[in-house]
């Protein structure tokens, strides 16, 4: 993965909720700030009052869009937050969630981590009934879809839920509660906390409950909906749980190493992953040297498996800025130089095996490289912890397109070349799946393998199927 920003990919959301306590929005930017590495495209949070909801969100990191001016004036005894990377929708102010909006049943805010399959098209029918979006993101979606069902008798958001196909961990702020959400596959992790004053609180990762001094408490299930309001917390079902589909990537990659994601510390797999790419894929050298930061764990991992030195040759430079978003290949390369910082003693006439968690485009990958061998590497041996990226993820990456993946239609030796390095070794599938707890048929590799859970060329869309339910709504 490209250092401090400089991405060849972008991540998905993180989102955050807390019920019970004066000081939910404080709360919320601790925990928001904990879960920044899932998103630093926007951030935002909105409260309740009990009476009214009241929302705060912009481009930019926790930090940028909040100060303490803005975080005293959103009072109330609950809050959810979100921290964005856009899968769906452009990097846009209007896409920054939590969404806010009033329809017939009042007010409701949403945060959502995954992505919809079938999101076109419920808008598309949304649209054709005279429905307004404001917005290019699937969250929004998802209010048009509630508001819908608000005047039926029977459970508004059941109704809505079973509506959505794809990934999507959710947080819902009413006036009196939190409803968060988790989809039938558990494709998104997400859990419970619970603080010594009795408040819960539900995060995309454990590292947000630590933040705040929360005990984690469990994972929110597949196909329930546990809502956070003054009486503690409950638990209902949308949906029978489906066969288990956990993203891989947010072991290899996305979480924070601290959490406990799927029910495995992430720190733990990472370095296992690295001792079985040294058992897979050995290779003589002086120093094994990880691409920071997200190659370290893997990179200590190979250290211990091979037996060869642990040396950090590579340095991040933390205050350059968010050059990912440099707009040309020229300056993202530019962008590159001026983030890693190589240790020319270290790295000068040595055989380096050069650990890494991803290649996606390769371009960027290409730039590191060829710093390492205008510092002097003798020799540069690149491993990297998981397998070839192949294919396009639908269900909250951000993966190009998969004739953008340097993966799709070469083959590894053209691609070490295209590297320039002296060998080139990714982890087998076989073996990034022995390094997690659960059985290799409840992660979700479509990245890898192309083969995924959902037909994501023919998604359903329940909705169209019964349009007697689409009500007219305009979100205002």
């Amino acid at each position: 993965m490209d250092v401090a920003g400089v991405q060849e990919k972008k991540d998905k959301c993180g989102v955050f909720g807390i019920w019970g306590t004066p000081d939910s929005a404080h709360l919320t930017y601790n925990a928001l700030y904990a879960q920044q590495h899932r998103g630093q495209e926007s951030a935002g949070i909105s409260v309740s009052d009990g009476e009214q909801l009241h929302a705060h969100a912009g481009m930019g990191l926790v930090s940028e869009v909040f100060s303490s001016r803005v975080l005293e004036g959103l009072r109330g005894r609950g809050a959810i937050g979100h921290v964005r990377y856009s899968t769906t929708g452009s990097s846009q102010s209007s896409n920054a969630q939590p969404l806010l909006r009033t329809f017939c049943g009042g007010q409701v805010a949403v945060g959502h981590n995954g992505n919809l399959i079938n999101a076109a098209l419920l808008r598309h029918a949304y649209e054709d009934q005279g429905h307004i979006f404001q917005s290019t993101t699937d969250t929004e979606v998802i209010i048009h879809l509630l508001a819908a069902h608000f005047t039926r008798k029977s459970d508004p958001l059941v109704e809505c839920l079973q509506h959505l196909q794809g990934a999507y961990s959710l947080v819902f702020l009413f006036r009196d509660r939190i409803e968060a959400v988790r989809d039938p596959w558990g494709w998104r992790p997400l859990v419970i906390g619970r603080l010594s004053d009795g408040s819960y609180c539900v995060a995309s990762e454990s590292v947000a409950l630590d933040s705040i001094g929360a005990t984690l408490i469990r994972e929110v299930e597949p196909g329930e909906i546990v809502t956070l309001s003054d009486s503690g917390l409950a638990s209902r079902r949308f949906a029978t749980a489906e066969q288990p589909t956990h993203c891989i990537f947010e072991h290899i990659y996305f979480a924070n190493p601290s959490s406990v994601v799927f029910g495995d510390n992430v720190q733990l797999v990472r370095e296992q992953l690295g001792r079985k790419l040294a058992e897979e894929s050995p290779v003589d050298a002086d120093f094994v040297v990880p691409m920071p930061d997200s190659g370290r764990s893997a990179a200590l991992g190979y250290s211990q498996g091979s037996g060869i030195p642990y040396r950090e040759g590579i340095v991040p430079n933390r205050y350059v800025g968010r050059t990912f978003i440099q707009p040309t290949q020229g300056q993202r390369d530019a962008a590159v130089q001026l983030k890693l910082n190589v240790i020319g003693d270290i790295v000068r006439d040595r055989r380096l095996v050069v650990v890494d968690d991803s290649i996606v485009r390769g371009t960027t990958t290409r730039g590191k490289m060829n710093q390492l061998r205008r510092a002097g590497a003798l020799e540069i041996h690149l491993r990297i912890s998981c397998p070839p990226i192949r294919h396009p993820c639908f269900f909250g990456i951000d993966f190009p397109d998969r004739e953008k993946l340097i993966a799709h239609r070469r083959s590894v030796e053209e691609i070490r070349e295209f590297l320039g390095v002296d060998s080139l070794a990714y982890l087998s599938l076989e073996g990034l799946l022995s390094c997690v707890s659960h059985p290799p048929e409840h992660y979700c590799h479509a990245c890898f393998s192309g083969k995924y859970r959902l037909d994501v060329d023919r998604p359903v869309n329940k909705l169209s199927l019964e349009p007697h339910q689409l009500r007219m709504f305009s979100a205002t």
